[in-house]
């Protein structure tokens, strides 16, 4: 029997959704056969949500235009969704246009504002509490997301555009513009990209580097270094950079040498990984330590883990909702036979069994 439960009831098919979607949007790089074709069209009008997780996962990866040219194959209904997420407002317009006249037109590729890119100078900061996240839209037209409890300073100067994460975890897609790269400075590393997209989340283990589309380079230098040099505008990147591309993943540790070679990441692990972005963690066998430890990022309360070998050896897949800690221990009592003893207003002890 396996060890692995269910987080909620039904969120397995969630999960399952999400990994379909992940694998239709991989075959699409190579083209899809006449079978393939034919399966696709299925799978979306089985289900309206299948169609919603599909344009989240594209839209995720840049890759609508190869939904362009499946266009045939999509729905033509208007379907009705009961929440729309907070990161897909910015493209809920085109999916409208999409829904009523069954047709993608992304052909054309996105010119930089040239009122944006005018920007010579600002600062400022921006930071999220437990349990929020926020999207920031630049005045070059980047967009920077932040995760719960993070904290960012923001400064374009007429040569660089920099971005220093003191704590938490950002997603940001990046405006082109070649003239004034942008940089992200996390844990004694520096960032460096022009057009492109990637999550960078500050641990305490080190900083935690993954490339949604495009590339960067990471070269090891202290952010008070390159303030120092973008105060002259003359930052430089002396010393071996490491490029890291599309769909790959480095954990960068202040400590040690930049890694060789980044490695790769499944389109399963990617969705999983950003899944903050629209309000759900997914879990995917987890131990329910490393499940409490990553609920607890989105909480003020503390979960303590009785000192109890069947409470290790559980695993947990499937879908939570952050910041619903109530929903969560009815869970792990209906589901786990794991209870709960609150030891103060936030601090919450579990146990194996009743």
């Amino acid at each position: 029997m396996s060890n692995v439960h269910q987080l909620h009831p039904g969120a397995i098919d969630d999960e399952q959704r999400l990994d379909i979607a992940s694998d239709w949007i991989a075959k699409m790089d190579r083209e899809l056969t006449a079978e393939e074709r034919e399966a696709l069209a299925q799978w979306l009008h089985s289900d309206v949500e299948n169609l919603h997780v599909l344009l989240e996962i594209a839209q995720m990866w840049d890759k609508m235009d190869e939904l362009g040219r499946l266009s045939d194959i999509f729905p033509k209904a208007k379907p009705t969704r009961k929440k729309t997420s907070v990161w897909m407002g910015g493209i809920a317009a085109s999916i409208l246009l999409f829904l009523s006249i069954g047709l993608y037109q992304f052909t054309q590729d996105v010119e930089p504002n040239p009122q944006a890119t005018g920007i010579i100078a600002m600062q400022s900061s921006y930071q999220t509490a437990v349990g929020e996240s926020n999207t920031i839209n630049l005045p070059d037209d980047s967009i920077l997301v932040l995760n719960t409890n993070s904290f960012v300073q923001v400064k374009y100067t007429a040569n660089e555009r920099i971005i220093e994460l003191q704590r938490g975890e950002i997603n940001i897609e990046v405006a082109h513009d070649k003239s004034r790269p942008l940089s992200v400075l996390a844990g004694g590393k520096v960032i460096r990209a022009v057009g492109t997209a990637f999550n960078v989340d500050v641990r305490p283990s080190g900083v935690e580097l993954i490339v949604t589309d495009g590339k960067v380079l990471v070269v090891k230098k202290s952010a008070e270094a390159f303030l120092k040099e973008s105060h002259a505008d003359q930052p430089k990147l002396m010393g071996t950079a490491l490029a890291v591309a599309k769909d790959e993943r480095v954990m960068l540790n202040n400590r040690e040498p930049l890694p060789s070679v980044a490695s790769k990441v499944a389109p399963g692990e990617i969705a999983t990984k950003l899944s903050w972005r629209t309000g759900n963690l997914i879990f995917r066998g987890e131990s329910l330590e490393e499940a409490m430890a990553e609920i607890s990022r989105y909480t003020d309360i503390h979960f303590e883990l009785a000192d109890d070998e069947n409470l290790k050896k559980i695993k947990v897949a499937g879908m939570f909702k952050t910041g619903d800690v109530n929903g969560l221990l009815n869970i792990l009592d209906q589901n786990f036979n794991v209870s709960h003893e609150k030891l103060s207003r936030n601090n919450i002890k579990l146990n194996y069994g009743g």
